[in-house]
């Protein structure tokens, strides 16, 4: 991890570029029982074919030795199918996992539902990636997810040091508007895969960019070694994010975070300080009342 993080400091310019070290080591399910009638041959192609896409490609010219790949999952479950014109229409769970420094816990870094994961795929299509020319859904949105999970994983190593990576992922949603799919359009949905990256890149956001180096690299990292001052830097990264929740009061990126931490952060701050306890409840409750039942547990 140390060497890494050195790596990422020299790194003055992230390129989409073939290297000689992948960044993912990613898990695809491909979930079709909503899919009836249908001979599974696709369904195993574009397992493989996604898979390999993900795993087999150097997204940046990042080093990443093979412990260092990051633990993803790209969960696509298939609504419909259509052998007429090979259309999918379905949804992504995509997530990712980071380990926790001198510990065997991993932490979870994203986890999102794509709502609007359809594509158009032939059993023997090779997916191919030209930055340049962004002309398919699939690898148009595989490619995004790509550079949001390096991006984030980035921001939790070195302070903004993902910001390359996800001006990259702006970009595909730039080029791939134009397609005519769902998820790329500014304004549809506050989740969508255009909301996402634009927040994480917009300067309103910016404590938001640096509670990610606060919580893991100062907090997280930290715990086993000194389990208070990790807690402490975890309290001081909630306050980063309740400022960037005042700042863009609209972005749906600190209620993601809480979703995402909500067991995480009962479990560090059940054990708290009276203190700590309230301004982290007061907080949380502030940001994401709809997970109160969980807060609560911080008190008791």
């Amino acid at each position: 991890m140390t060497k890494r993080i050195l790596i990422i400091f020299a790194t003055a310019l992230l390129l989409p570029i073939f290297a000689t070290a992948q960044e993912l080591n990613a898990k695809v399910i491909i979930n079709r029982q909503q899919v009836s009638n249908t001979k599974s041959g696709v369904f195993d192609a574009l397992e493989k074919s996604v898979t390999q896409f993900l795993n087999e490609r150097a997204w940046t010219n990042i080093k990443y030795r093979e412990t260092e790949r990051i633990q993803c999952t790209f969960n696509i479950t298939i609504d419909t199918y259509s052998e007429t014109d090979n259309s999918f229409q379905g949804s992504l769970l995509v997530a990712s996992i980071r380990p926790v420094y001198n510990s065997s816990y991993t932490t979870t870094v994203w986890n999102s539902n794509d709502k609007d994961f359809d594509f158009n795929f032939q059993e023997f299509d090779q997916l191919e990636w030209r930055p340049e020319q962004v002309d398919n859904n699939l690898t148009a949105m595989l490619a995004y997810w790509a550079y949001v999970i390096i991006g984030l994983d980035l921001d939790t190593m070195a302070p903004m040091g993902g910001t390359d990576v996800l001006r990259i992922a702006q970009d595909i949603c730039n080029n791939a508007e134009g397609l005519g799919y769902k998820g790329w359009k500014a304004f549809d949905d506050s989740k969508n895969r255009y909301a996402i990256v634009n927040d994480y890149l917009d300067g309103a956001m910016e404590k938001f960019r640096q509670l990610q180096y606060t919580y893991y690299r100062n907090g997280l990292d930290q715990m086993s070694e000194n389990t208070d001052a990790g807690r402490t830097a975890i309290a001081e990264s909630l306050t980063l994010l309740k400022e960037s929740h005042e700042d863009k009061s609209m972005s749906s990126l600190p209620q993601i975070f809480t979703d995402i931490k909500r067991d995480e952060l009962v479990s560090i701050f059940s054990k708290g300080t009276n203190e700590e306890r309230e301004t982290v409840y007061d907080i949380l409750f502030r940001l994401n009342p709809a997970q109160n039942t969980y807060w609560e547990k911080i008190k008791q």
